[in-house]
């Protein structure tokens, strides 16, 4: 599953004087960071709920949702003012299935950071198996900028 890449036009990035430079995000954001997230898998979680297919067992959207909730929690407390990351691209291999009542976690670690991109490796895991894995890259954008843009004012 990939998500599109957002147009970061030149608007996208920080202006000088009016945000922090690329260079000025390496030390708050260092490969090695890391996060995790917590779900235990109900009804709603379902690809039936979600739609993504019929059977009554954790749904990929869910996971895929989840190791994303872990990489945007490793970037929470670091974040400059003003600043958020945005996803624009998803390797994920769901690998087993997770029935309603088990409880999964995602672990978020940034492996490399390019920039204003940051590259995480994700995994999920319920107990000893491993659910799911990939990467998630994350590009850092100014919040405001990028909200008047997708609605176009």
């Amino acid at each position: 599953m990939e998500q599109q890449q957002p147009d970061l036009a030149a608007g996208d990035r920080p202006a000088e004087g009016r945000g922090p430079s690329p260079d000025q995000l390496s030390p708050a954001f260092a490969p090695g960071l890391t996060a995790r997230v917590e779900l235990t898998v109900t009804d709603s979680d379902t690809a039936q709920a979600v739609g993504s297919g019929d059977v009554p067992v954790l749904g990929t959207p869910r996971v895929l949702a989840l190791a994303e909730a872990a990489t945007v929690v490793a970037t929470a407390q670091r974040m400059p003012a003003g600043m958020t990351t945005v996803g624009v691209r998803v390797e994920l291999d769901h690998r087993a299935a997770t029935p309603i009542g088990r409880t999964v976690v995602a672990q978020a670690q940034l492996a490399k950071v390019d920039g204003r991109r940051l590259l995480f490796e994700v995994t999920v895991t319920e107990g000893s198996v491993t659910v799911a894995e990939g990467r998630i890259e994350r590009v850092l954008v100014d919040r405001h900028k990028f909200v008047e843009k997708a609605f176009g004012d």
